[in-house]
C-alpha cells in the first residue's frame, strides 16, 4: 500500500485504538489524524458511558473538530475506533456521516474491552456504502470498567503488532 496514499483516522479515549493507528502507520506510513470532537467529552469513565448512549439512543451526533479537505487525495483509508455499547461512538459516526468514502477502500479496525467488535464494523459498512470495505481487525485494548486503561503497550504491543502484519498480509 503506497503511503502516500494512506489515511489513518482514529478515535480513542484510553490510548489503546491510538496504539494500533500508531503501528499501523510504521507499517504502512501516510497521514495520522486523530478524530477531536468539538465539545470536551466527560473524563469520567461513567459519565462518558452515559453521555455516548444518550447520543446512541436519540441519533445525537457530537461536533467536530476533525476536518478532511478532501478525501479524495487518498486510496486507503484506515479507521480505527473503540466498542462502545457494543457499538461506534457517536464522534465515529460523526465523522462517517460527514465524509465522502466513494470508492475508497477502507480498513477498520477496533479494540474493544473483551466483547468483540458488536456492530461497529457492520454500521461502518452502513454509513460508507460506496466504498470498498475490506475485513476489520478487531483486538482486545484495555478494560476502562475495571480501571485497566492503555493496555497495549510493552509486551502487548509487541503481540498486537504480530496480529497486525497477518491482517495486513491479507490485502
Amino acid at each position: 500500500m503506497n503511503n502516500n496514499k494512506n489515511l489513518i483516522v482514529y478515535y480513542s479515549r484510553t490510548g489503546n485504538t491510538e496504539a494500533v493507528a500508531k503501528l499501523i502507520h510504521d507499517k504502512l506510513g501516510g497521514d495520522v489524524i486523530r478524530i477531536e470532537t468539538s465539545e470536551t467529552r466527560p473524563a469520567n469513565y461513567r459519565q462518558e458511558v452515559q453521555q455516548n448512549q444518550m447520543e446512541q439512543e436519540n441519533g445525537i451526533l457530537p461536533g467536530l473538530n476533525t476536518h478532511i479537505s478532501s478525501l479524495k487525495n487518498y486510496k486507503n483509508v484506515f479507521i480505527g475506533t473503540p466498542t462502545w455499547n457494543m457499538a461506534l461512538p457517536q464522534a465515529v459516526v460523526s465523522f462517517l456521516t460527514s465524509n465522502d468514502f466513494t470508492g475508497l477502500n477502507i480498513f477498520s479496525f477496533n479494540t474493544n474491552g473483551g466483547y468483540g467488535q458488536g456492530t461497529t464494523f457492520d454500521q461502518i459498512k452502513t454509513l460508507a456504502p460506496d466504498a470498498h470495505i475490506n475485513d476489520g481487525f478487531s483486538v482486545k485494548g484495555g478494560e476502562e470498567s475495571k480501571g485497566r486503561l492503555l493496555n497495549i503497550k510493552d509486551d502487548r504491543k509487541l503481540e498486537v503488532s504480530q496480529l497486525l502484519d497477518e491482517w495486513l498480509n491479507e490485502f
